[in-house]
């Protein structure tokens, strides 16, 4: 009976050893709360965020920079004897707002009562000066220090973009796993496509505390630690000079200027009209502000350089007159009637050649120009023939960057459209179309649509007398001081470079004695140009459209200029062109009474 009880009782502390067991391995290995509810008692973990990466204009004038800024982290463990009457009135927000804030803490993914959690963010360095005094009333609560963008002019806004707290959305869809709730991260323009250089990486100290949570010093002198390293600085092509002059051509009106330098590609000026102040989207007021930016209807957030889908209008002309020479259906030398009963026409002109033709804008001229490329008689039938023409003609328009995206080093760029054969097809739902139905195309009307920046960088494919470079706005990355590869490419037409001379001579001639001599021409140096007036829905004015480039040889500066509802090419968009031309060759205006014109609005 003796034997049975001490086998019983063996039994009994074997299963008690077990269960121990059991339990140790439960808490040591499953269970992280007693690993975390210990080193909570003596070790605090902080991040260091990184610098991110400063930004600055092609002559090393700083545009973007980063201001100092605290967030507060609560570990609610330490959290004792809280005063939230006295919390509120430091912090200056609401009961409500307060408890909303437990609330969004507590339902943070990465929260935990042992760790800190996020619980005040932004606050400025003004604010933090209020406040700093009061924190040792409030133990559980722990400063992290952090930066927010600045900016030294409010210029630039939608080519810089804004950075903000990575949404959930965002942070799900990371595959890197580089982020954490929390970070910031670049929302649009260069912020968000050089995210990656700017962005920096994270690093991480950890403090010892004594029982009473007071700081001791560095964990094993530091040994754990990691340095955090900041982020890539980058150079662009900006003048951020001739950028904050062309925001002032175009206070008050929508539209867009692009100025490109033909000979790299990098993008001297990209304004948005109408655009906001970029020190909005920054700090505790990024929210309110965002919201009010993102609902109003002039769309500030809307990028029309990239984004903005326009009829190319007589500016197409030059194009249609390089595919045309190319073809062979024309010489420079060939001279067309301008002959009003086929399609209406402006001015005093009659019996052109070619560059007398673009000169002067004839419509009559280029719609027999498109009906000799589309119509060659290389088919026995009418509409095979126009389909045959219509996807040469394709090819050769799309050599200019025309119905594609160029691949410019911000998001969101549109593609314009270049209508092929098939589009046709779907909008006829037939391949019974021919020349007749589509002749608008001739003078840059009807289907066509391109974008802003492609007009610009057409203007830079004529400077450069057949090639282009990929527009660009920055120019230099890091210590290595060089662009991204695919910016460094030329890209070639297939148009046979000797025929852009002809292109050069009409666009001269067109500022000198044509459409653009009124606004357009300067005195020191030759500036080659083209007025376009583009087709508006009643009872709104046309669009006003200009592209140029100067000085004639070896150019230093091409542009395009849009003004929507402002008339005729000639005046607003061909006023604000020749005024950024001046200000970049000459750092000033010398016609005082064109930028008051400008000024003034009233283009009629």
């Amino acid at each position: 009976m003796n034997e049975g009880r001490k086998e019983i009782v063996q039994i009994v502390f074997i299963l008690v050893g077990i269960i121990f067991l059991v339990k140790l391995f439960f808490i040591q290995v499953l269970d992280n709360r007693y690993a975390e509810l210990a080193d909570g008692n003596a070790i605090l973990r902080q991040v260091e965020y990184p610098f991110r990466g400063l930004i600055f204009d092609r002559n090393g004038k700083l545009i973007v920079y980063n201001s100092p800024e605290y967030d507060l982290e609560m570990v609610v463990k330490d959290v004792k004897n809280f005063d939230s009457l006295k919390f509120c009135e430091v912090f200056e927000i609401s009961k409500e707002e307060l408890q909303a804030r437990f609330k969004e803490m507590k339902a943070r993914k990465e929260y935990s009562p042992f760790k800190p959690t996020l619980f005040i963010n932004q606050l400025s360095s003004v604010d933090f000066a209020r406040v700093q005094d009061y924190l040792d009333e409030f133990p559980g609560i722990y400063v992290q220090a952090r930066t927010s963008r600045s900016y030294e002019a409010p210029a630039l806004a939608n080519a810089l973009g804004y950075v903000s707290e990575i949404s959930k959305e965002n942070l799900a869809r990371d595959q890197s796993k580089i982020y954490k709730q929390g970070d910031y991260v670049g929302q649009s323009g260069i912020e968000s496509f050089y995210e990656e250089q700017l962005r920096g990486k994270r690093g991480v100290r950890f403090k010892l505390r004594n029982v009473k949570g007071i700081e001791k010093g560095s964990f094993k002198n530091g040994e754990y630690d990691t340095l955090s390293v900041p982020g890539q600085n980058l150079i662009t092509g900006i003048d951020i000079d001739l950028q904050q002059y062309g925001e002032f051509l175009m206070k008050g009106k929508a539209g867009s200027i692009v100025a490109i330098e033909p000979s790299s590609g990098e993008i001297l000026s990209l304004v948005s009209g109408p655009s906001y102040d970029p020190n909005l989207l920054t700090g505790r007021s990024y929210s309110s502000n965002f919201k009010l930016i993102s609902t109003d209807t002039l769309k500030p957030l809307f990028n029309r350089p990239l984004m903005a889908q326009y009829r190319p209008g007589s500016i197409f002309k030059i194009a249609q007159a390089m595919t045309a020479l190319q073809e062979k259906v024309l010489t420079p030398d060939t001279r067309i009637r301008c002959d009003r009963s086929i399609i209406n026409c402006h001015g005093a002109h009659s019996n052109e050649d070619l560059r007398g033709a673009i000169a002067n804008s004839c419509n009559p001229y280029f719609h027999n120009v498109l009906r000799r490329m589309l119509n060659q008689g290389i088919s026995k039938d009418t509409y095979e023939d126009t389909r045959i023409g219509l996807a040469e003609w394709n090819k050769h328009i799309g050599s200019f960057g025309f119905g594609k995206k160029l691949g410019i080093d911000l998001p969101n760029e549109k593609e314009g459209l270049v209508p092929t054969p098939a589009y046709y097809d779907r909008a006829y739902k037939s391949p019974a179309w021919k020349f007749s139905n589509i002749y608008s195309l001739a003078i840059g009307e009807g289907e066509n649509l391109v974008v802003p920046i492609q007009m610009a960088n057409f203007a830079a494919t004529i400077a450069n007398r057949g090639y282009y470079y990929t527009p660009h706005l920055v120019k230099a990355i890091g210590e290595e001081g060089k662009p991204l590869p695919q910016y460094a490419e030329r890209h070639y037409t297939t148009i046979d470079s000797a025929y852009f001379i002809v292109a050069v001579d009409a666009m001269q001639k067109v500022v000198e004695e044509g459409t653009g001599q009124y606004r357009a021409k300067l005195a020191d140096v030759i500036v080659c140009g083209k007025t376009g007036t583009v087709q508006n829905a009643p009872p709104l004015f046309d669009h006003s459209v200009f592209i140029a480039f100067a000085p004639r040889d070896n150019p230093k500066i091409a542009i395009s200029v849009y003004v929507e509802d402002a008339g005729q090419g000639a005046r607003a968009a061909a006023s604000i062109a020749s005024l950024m031309i001046e200000k970049y060759l000459f750092g000033q205006t010398k016609r005082p009474h064109i930028e008051k014109y400008v000024l003034a609005g009233n283009f009629e």
